[in-house]
């Protein structure tokens, strides 16, 4: 087992002994057996269609992100990071944010982005190359993918300070800034300095890892000899670490976070323990790396299923409610893989042009060498 697998210290936050083996001590609501324990720091309590609502976010999430690997695999997008395994994480933390409060995203956030209500084609048009994936993020409060491994930590670290400055934190109402990151850009400078910032000005700021004990094809042991949320202490930043795969403790303890953020009293750290269980964008070779063996484990902590089952258990929701939720699921994949199929592609000068308010002498001739190749492509076609 390696060192990131050890029980994390005891604190007020991080107690609870994992109801299953072969797992840290994490703050864990419902077991993989889809059985609901309590913890002393952390209850969620929700009206029976919020619980509803829970499963048919991970369902239409993971079928959206499964038609992006599809998509992909059929030559229609460039690439895509799937996040099948990591439902739980996104749905639960995205539940738990408020209107008001501002997402800063990696590049895998397709789950934060449906609970925000947020047309998820600018995602695929990003993957497919037809934009940059631009959205008025001001309107939205969800910010563009950052494909660059932990800029958006920085980026979401000086924004939150701004809403301090702005006097917008204090209050129940107050916003609350998340950045979401995986357990590789906690090697970064970036992550490091983030904290640095967040905990000296005591920004509203929640960092929010999904370990998924990758980074590409990196495990936790070779990135670092303690994990995330014990690593935040250093920097004055509390942390706590959270079953990943379990959507109800994924939901409290961000929810606490975001409420200790608005309220101003200061950033937050919360790890995620989850897993990927698709390669890390379908670039990539997982079998080099990991095993069959490895995979079965971590199927048995599906986040679906075993909500699937306490639901089922509570008399929550039966089988026509499943069934009816797969049918929208599937709906929603067919109508958005339309969409995708329709966008166009760019021109060629949009690749220079809004980028900057006066366009450099060096790229306005980039760009007119771009238009006459273009322009060359063109005619040989014409000819033939």
């Amino acid at each position: 087992m390696g060192d990131q697998q050890r029980p994390a210290r005891k604190t007020a936050k991080n107690r609870q002994k994992s109801a299953s083996t072969n797992e840290p001590e994490f703050v864990q609501l419902l077991t993989p057996e889809g059985r609901r324990v309590n913890h002393p720091d952390y209850d969620l309590k929700l009206t029976d269609d919020e619980y509803r609502g829970l499963y048919r976010d991970l369902v239409v999430t993971r079928e959206l992100d499964a038609q992006g690997t599809a998509l992909q695999r059929q030559g229609q997008l460039g690439l895509w990071p799937s996040l099948l395994g990591q439902e739980a994480a996104q749905v639960g933390s995205g539940r738990a944010l408020k209107p008001q409060d501002t997402v800063f995203p990696a590049y895998r956030e397709l789950g934060v982005q449906w609970c925000r209500d947020i047309d998820l084609i600018s995602s695929f048009a990003l993957f497919r190359g037809t934009d940059l994936g631009g959205r008025d993020v001001a309107a939205d409060r969800f910010n563009m993918y950052a494909i660059v491994i932990a800029s958006q930590t920085l980026h979401a670290a000086g924004y939150a300070m701004g809403v301090a400055k702005d006097g917008a934190v204090g209050t129940d109402d107050g916003e609350a800034v998340v950045v979401y990151h995986g357990d590789g850009a906690t090697s970064e400078g970036d992550f490091n300095e983030a904290l640095i910032w967040a905990g000296v000005f005591n920004s509203p700021l929640v960092l929010f890892c999904q370990n998924n004990q990758y980074a590409i094809s990196e495990t936790n042991a070779r990135q670092f000899r303690l994990p995330p949320h014990r690593r935040a202490e250093g920097f004055g930043v509390p942390g706590v670490l959270v079953d990943g795969n379990d959507v109800l403790a994924t939901y409290a303890v961000t929810e606490t976070a975001l409420d200790r953020a608005r309220r101003g009293e200061g950033p937050s750290l919360i790890e995620a323990y989850t897993y990927r269980m698709q390669p890390h964008t379908t670039s990539d070779d997982a079998t080099r790396y990991r095993d069959e063996a490895e995979l079965d484990f971590w199927r048995a902590k599906d986040p679906i299923v075993r909500y699937r089952k306490w639901l089922t258990a509570e008399k929550l929701a039966d089988e026509d409610y499943f069934a009816r939720v797969d049918t929208e699921a599937g709906e929603l994949v067919r109508e958005l893989r339309a969409r995708v199929m329709a966008l166009t592609d760019p021109e060629v000068a949009e690749m220079f042009d809004n980028v900057y308010a006066e366009m450099p002498p060096g790229i306005a001739a980039q760009r007119a060498e771009a238009l006459e190749f273009q322009a060359s492509l063109d005619e040989g076609s014409e000819a033939r």
